[in-house]
Parts: C-alpha cells; sequence; structure tokens
C-alpha cells in the first residue's frame, strides 16, 4: 500500500501563548521571542515584582502581555492565574511548561520538604497546567501546543542532582504518553530537552555549588566542558518547535552547547 501524505498547513499567524516560570531565566527569553512573533502571552511566577518588569519590557518592545502570579505547586493558583488570562487574552493555544528547581546535594542530606518541593514544582505542576488548559484545546477541534521545558538530564542522570534528574525524566515520561493519549485532537507536545544555559536556574544555590558539583559530574562524562548557551537559543528552539506546520509532530528537541572551537579538551 502507497503512503499518502498526510495534509499540512501553516499554524495560525497570531495565537496566545502562556509561559509559566516566566519571572527570569529561560521564561524571560522564552516569552520574549513568543510575543516578537506577534502572540499575545501570559506569564506567570510566584515573583510578581519580576513578571512586572517583564511586562513592561515586552510592552515597550510593542507585545502585548498579561502578567498574572502562578504557583504551579498549587492547583487553585493555576485555576485562578488562567481564569485571569482568558478573562485579558483569550484562550491559550500555546501553553509551555517552564517552572522548574533544582539544587544539587546528597539525596540523603535534602530535607525532606525539598524533596516535595522540588518534585511538585517540576512534575506535579505540570500536570496541573495541562490539565486546566488541555479540555478547552480539545473541545475548540484547532489543536494546540504543549511544551515542556525538560533537561539533558532526563537521558544522562547526574548524581547529586537524583531529584532533578528523576523529575525531568518523569516529565519527559508524561510528554511522550500525552502525546498517544492525543492523537487526532490536533494537539501537539514537545520535549525541549535543554542541557546547560545561562539563565537564574542556579541563584539559589550554596555558594561553590557549582565549583564542587561540576568537576565532580565530570567525573562521570557529564558538563564535559564549560560554557553554556544564552538563553535566547531555548527561546528560538520553543519558537521553532511551535510554529512548525499542523499535521507534524516534532516530539522531543536537544539543545545543547556546541564545544568551543579549538578547545584543547575536544577530540
Amino acid at each position: 500500500m502507497a503512503l499518502v501524505p498526510l495534509e499540512t498547513k501553516d499554524v495560525p499567524s497570531h495565537r496566545v501563548a502562556v509561559v509559566t516560570g516566566a519571572s527570569s531565566g529561560l521564561g524571560v527569553a522564552i516569552a520574549r521571542q513568543l510575543a516578537e512573533l506577534g502572540w499575545s502571552v501570559a506569564i506567570g511566577a510566584r515573583r510578581v515584582d519580576r513578571l512586572r518588569e517583564v511586562a513592561a519590557e515586552i510592552e515597550a518592545g510593542g507585545g502585548k502581555v498579561f502578567a498574572h502570579e502562578l504557583d504551579v505547586t498549587r492547583y487553585d493558583s493555576v485555576d485562578e492565574f488562567f481564569r485571569a488570562a482568558e478573562a485579558s487574552l483569550g484562550e491559550a493555544d500555546v501553553v509551555v511548561n517552564n517552572a522548574g528547581v533544582g539544587r544539587p546535594g546528597p539525596i540523603h542530606e535534602t530535607p525532606p520538604e525539598r524533596i516535595a518541593h522540588e518534585i511538585a514544582t517540576n512534575l506535579i505542576g505540570p500536570f496541573y497546567v495541562v490539565r486546566r488548559a488541555l479540555p478547552w484545546m480539545i473541545e475548540r477541534g484547532r489543536g494546540g501546543e504543549l511544551v515542556f521545558i525538560g533537561s539533558d538530564a532526563a537521558k544522562h542522570p547526574r548524581p547529586r542532582q537524583t531529584l532533578y534528574s528523576a523529575s525531568k525524566a518523569g516529565l519527559e515520561n508524561f510528554q511522550q504518553a500525552l502525546a498517544l493519549e492525543l492523537e487526532g485532537t490536533g494537539v501537539r507536545t514537545t520535549s525541549i530537552r535543554v542541557g546547560p544555559a545561562v539563565s537564574e536556574f542556579a541563584s539559589d544555590w550554596d555558594p561553590g555549588d557549582a565549583e564542587s558539583h561540576i568537576p565532580y559530574w565530570r567525573r562521570f562524562g557529564l558538563q564535559r566542558f564549560e560554557g553554556a548557551m544564552p538563553a535566547e537559543q531555548v527561546a528560538h528552539a520553543v519558537a521553532f518547535a511551535v510554529t512548525r506546520p499542523q499535521g507534524v509532530l516534532l516530539d522531543t528537541l536537544e539543545i545543547q552547547p556546541a564545544a568551543p572551537i579549538g578547545d584543547p579538551e575536544t577530540p
């Protein structure tokens, strides 16, 4: 039997996008990039003062943005955020699950409350966000985009970052199972598997953590050379994924910093 080409069509020129964890780092870069596409963007995070600064910056550049407090670990906060965003911009066509945390350290020295918080932010939070956003995407019958900002730690787990590695592996598994569950709905799911990138991800690490843990990870072939990608490169990867023609599914996109040219440590 001959294969029949699938029908594809461009995504709409204007869409409403939601970005979680958008008060700093990757979230800010992603929100800016989607606003530059001419899309309306709803940004959420716990740090409202920082959200306002990001919103003002996007508006100064001509973008349409809505900012509202969001704690992805609480479903009532997720619901309140979406209600407010929908009232301001309309229902979301694109949702980027970006909120995440990950402090390094041996698991036997990790306080139980930190274990709960990290799993809640990195894994349960995206479940809450998808649960709230997805019914509208399915009911309207025009499809949508669910993007999950993951980590290469899902594929190459890091010692002393067991919580983060496990939660990001769970996030990828969630995305892949969801892709199968949503077949025939037009709603696409994509994991952006991110390597080292410049962000505020490590802002709450203890002093000296990077200096002690990065050499340790290199013993296992991880974090092989110094250097990290600008956050804007991750944002470009997100924009690439959500602007593919409808009818095309980009399941997983991994983005890594390249070794510096002439790096003597590079084979």
